[in-house]
C-alpha cells in the first residue's frame, strides 16, 4: 500500500510542477552589440508591463552600467537587476559574478533613493571575485591595454575554471571563506610576482590592501538569500537582463577584445530548459546608432552625430576610454541575430531601438521581417516607450 501512496505522490508533485512550468513566462534582453544598447531600460519597461516579475541576471557581473530612470529617479545598475526600481527582486545566476563590496554600497545608493531594496537571492555557485581577482585585472590591463572595465570580471571567470573557485555559498560559512581566501592569495602570488615587475606587484599588494578594508564589513552586512534555479517557480513572470552584447560574446566577439563569458542568450534559454518553460519571448536590444567602449575593432561605417546626449552614462573612465560612437552597421546586426538564434530558435522576437531623441530622422533600414513588434525609446524612463514603424519618425 505504501509504495502506491508513494507513487501517486510523485506524480502529483510531478503534475504540479508541469502545471507551474506551464504557467511560466520568459523574457530574455539581449544586447545586439558591443554594450550600452538600452538592455536597462528595457527590463524596466518589461518589469512595469509584467507585475510580479522577478529580474533574473544571467550574465556579466558587477561591471554593468544600466541606468534608469523612473519617477524622477535616476539610478545606473550594476549588481541589481534593473527592475528594482519597480520593485522587482532579483535573482543573480550561476553564470554571473559578483563583488560583495559593490553589492553592499549600491544596496545603499538605492535605500538612500527609493527606501526600500528588492529582496536579491544569489545562485549557490555565483562567481564571487575578491580583491585579489580586481588587483590582477588592473595590474594587467597596464600591461596587455585590453579595454576591461577593471572590475575584476575576466580574472574572476578564469579563476573559476580550476580548482581555486570561490562562490556565493561560500560567503555563508566564515571559516571556510576564510580559508579559500588564503588559498586565493597564494595562487595570485605565483601569478603576480613571476609574471610582473616589482612595481606591479607593489601596486597589486596596494589595492589589495586597498580592497581588504571594506571586505569584512561588506560580508556581514549583505542580506541575501541562496537558491538554486526552483526558487523562480515561485514567479510567472521571469525578465531575463543581460549584460554587455552579442558582438562581445567569447565565441562571436573578435578576440581578443571579447568578454570571458556568454553575452547571448544562451545562459537565460539553458535557465528556461532547465525549469520547463516553453513561453519565450526575445527582446533584442540597439541603439540608433552602434557604440563601444573599450579597445577593439568597430566598422567602418561613419562616426554618428548625436544630440541630447550631455547625460550619457558610460562616457569615460581611466581604464576603457571614450565611449565610441558610429553608424548602425545592419550586416553586423544581421550576423549578431543569427548568432543568438542557434540558441533561440522559435522563439517571439522583438526589436528596440532606444536613444531616438539623439538621431532625430532616424530611419531603420528594412529588418522588420523576422520580429513580432518594433519598440522605440526615446529616454531611459520606461515611460517613452512606444510602438514604433518604419520609418521611425512615423510614431
Amino acid at each position: 500500500m505504501f509504495p502506491l501512496l508513494l507513487q501517486v505522490a510523485m506524480m502529483y508533485l510531478a503534475c504540479l510542477s508541469l502545471f507551474k512550468s506551464l504557467k511560466m513566462k520568459a523574457k530574455i534582453v539581449v544586447g545586439l552589440g558591443f554594450g550600452d544598447e538600452g538592455k536597462g531600460i528595457t527590463t524596466d519597461y518589461l518589469v512595469s508591463r509584467n507585475p510580479s516579475s522577478i529580474v533574473v541576471r544571467y550574465c556579466g557581473g558587477h561591471q554593468a552600467g544600466h541606468t534608469v530612470v523612473k519617477d524622477g529617479i535616476r539610478h545606473v545598475f550594476a549588481s541589481y537587476g534593473s527592475g528594482s526600481l519597480a520593485k522587482a527582486p532579483t535573482y543573480i545566476s550561476e553564470h554571473c559574478c559578483l563583488y560583495p563590496v559593490y553589492l553592499v554600497r549600491e544596496e545603499g545608493i538605492l535605500r538612500h533613493k527609493v527606501g526600500h531594496i528588492p529582496h536579491i537571492t544569489i545562485h549557490p555557485l555565483a562567481k564571487v571575485t575578491t580583491p585579489f581577482d580586481i588587483a590582477l585585472n588592473r595590474v594587467r590591463e597596464k600591461v596587455t591595454n585590453h579595454g576591461s572595465v577593471g572590475v575584476g570580471i575576466g580574472t574572476t571567470m578564469q579563476r573559476n575554471l580550476g580548482p581555486h573557485k570561490l562562490h556565493a555559498i561560500d560567503l555563508k560559512h566564515p571559516a571556510l571563506l576564510k580559508e579559500k581566501l588564503k588559498s586565493i592569495e597564494r595562487y595570485y602570488a605565483q601569478d603576480v610576482y613571476y609574471t610582473f615587475n616589482s612595481k606591479a606587484a607593489r601596486e597589486f599588494k596596494e589595492i589589495v590592501d586597498f580592497e581588504f578594508r571594506f571586505w569584512d564589513d561588506s560580508i556581514a552586512a549583505m542580506d541575501f538569500q541562496v537558491a538554486s534555479y526552483n526558487y523562480l517557480s515561485e514567479f510567472s513572470n521571469i525578465i531575463f537582463e543581460g549584460a554587455q552584447g552579442i558582438l562581445l560574446d567569447m565565441d562571436f566577439g573578435v578576440f581578443p577584445h571579447v568578454t570571458f563569458g556568454h553575452t547571448t542568450s544562451r545562459n537565460a534559454i539553458s535557465i528556461c530548459k532547465e525549469l520547463g518553460i516553453s513561453e519565450v519571448e526575445m527582446y533584442y536590444v540597439t541603439r540608433c546608432y552602434l557604440t563601444r567602449h573599450g579597445n577593439g575593432w568597430m566598422p567602418e561605417t561613419g562616426d554618428a552625430e548625436l544630440i541630447n546626449n550631455q547625460d550619457e552614462t558610460n562616457i569615460d573612465n581611466e581604464w576603457q576610454g571614450q565611449l565610441r560612437a558610429r553608424e548602425l552597421d545592419y550586416e553586423l546586426i544581421r550576423y549578431a541575430l543569427k548568432a543568438d538564434w542557434t540558441y533561440s530558435y522559435g522563439s517571439e522576437k522583438h526589436l528596440v531601438v532606444t536613444c531616438l531623441d539623439q538621431r532625430p530622422g532616424f530611419e531603420l533600414q528594412d529588418i522588420r521581417k523576422p520580429f513580432k513588434t518594433i519598440l522605440g525609446s526615446y529616454s531611459p524612463d520606461s515611460k517613452d516607450f512606444k510602438t514604433i514603424h518604419s520609418p521611425l519618425t512615423q510614431v
